[in-house]
């Protein structure tokens, strides 16, 4: 990996392309513009065979510096810095920064490459990559440029051991605050790969990650225990933790702070009615009558009129006599 530093103070860490895989690309792009400058040549002869020899002679170096110089400066400039051979190994020009090349960058190096590929069959280029720590070649050197993988091989994600089952809940009384995520990762990504690693070179590893860990707990690990089998029960003891804060948060965060008060129905709404007028009351708010039995219907008998004398008669005004 080649650490690089754009100019935003960024590192960024790239893999440079080695001579097998440029040599490669070289050896395509190469096929190509022999390919295409043969056509052209062939194309020409055959429309200028009219011509003299000196105009025959003008047109064919025209072709060959068009076709094996300016086609790949071309290219390179318009795919930013991805000829035909370096698509298909994978590769990419960029800046010694990291940017994308522009127009300068790839006519320093077509130039520089007549020289050190075409006129030496690539014998200067060959040399300059084998001696140079990126693997650049002069044409790179002159024009500050740098040709990286693009397709990075992606390593299987890291498993990390569990402990063994006799290990389970006995840190649980460590404080862990005081260790740092560096340590963290360190022990993390030795767990993942102590299976890689000469047994005496992990075993060493292992105490001083240990040691560490252990001296900021504040506890020391304990000595009949092996040393990465105290890391991935604290490791586990730490994640175990982190889960059930998480868990914590996310339960705290979804319950309701307080509890709303049952609901209860509204009651029913009255229609408004005229003054001097009995309400009109609905089905609900209408007294129970309980049921009563049928009475017989007794029809009032005449009203008698009493005279002023005492004597008593009908209603029709009639008087007997005496």
């Amino acid at each position: 990996m080649s650490e690089l530093v754009t100019g935003e103070a960024v590192a960024l860490e790239l893999r440079p392309a080695r001579l097998p895989s440029r040599a490669l690309a070289v050896l395509l792009d190469l096929a190509v513009a022999v390919a295409v400058y043969v056509a052209v040549t062939v194309a020409l002869v055959a429309s200028t065979a009219s011509l003299d020899m000196a105009a025959q002679t003008a047109l064919s170096i025209a072709a060959f510096v068009l076709v094996l110089v300016g086609g790949p400066i071309a290219v390179e400039t318009l795919s930013h810095g991805r000829s035909l051979g370096k698509m298909a190994c994978g590769l990419r020009v960029v800046r010694d920064d990291g940017g994308p090349i522009r127009f300068r960058h790839s006519l320093v190096r077509g130039l520089i490459g007549v020289i050190e590929i075409l006129m030496t069959f690539g014998v200067v280029a060959c040399i300059a990559s084998l001696v140079s720590a990126r693997g650049r070649r002069l044409g790179d050197v002159f024009a500050g440029t740098l040709v990286v993988r693009e397709r990075v091989p992606v390593s299987p994600t890291g498993f990390v051991p569990p402990p063994p089952p006799w290990l389970a809940g006995r840190f649980s009384g460590l404080d862990l605050s005081a260790v740092p995520d560096d340590l963290w990762l360190a022990v993390r990504q030795y767990l993942t790969r102590m299976g890689q690693l000469d047994p005496r070179v992990g075993w060493a590893m292992a105490e001083r990650l240990a040691n560490d860990v252990a001296a900021r707990t504040g506890a020391p690990a304990p000595q009949e225990v092996p040393p990465a089998a105290y890391l991935a029960a604290v490791l586990q003891e730490r994640q175990a933790r982190e889960a059930r804060r998480a868990f914590e948060g996310a339960y705290a965060a979804g319950r309701p702070a307080v509890e709303a008060p049952p609901m209860t129905p509204p009651a029913p709404a009255s229609s408004a009615t005229p003054p001097g007028q009995p309400p009109v009351r609905t089905p609900e708010e209408r007294p129970v009558v309980p049921p009563t039995a049928p009475s017989r219907e007794v029809r009032p008998e005449a009203s008698r009129e009493t005279p002023p004398d005492g004597r008593t008669g009908t209603g029709t005004g009639f008087v007997p006599p005496a």
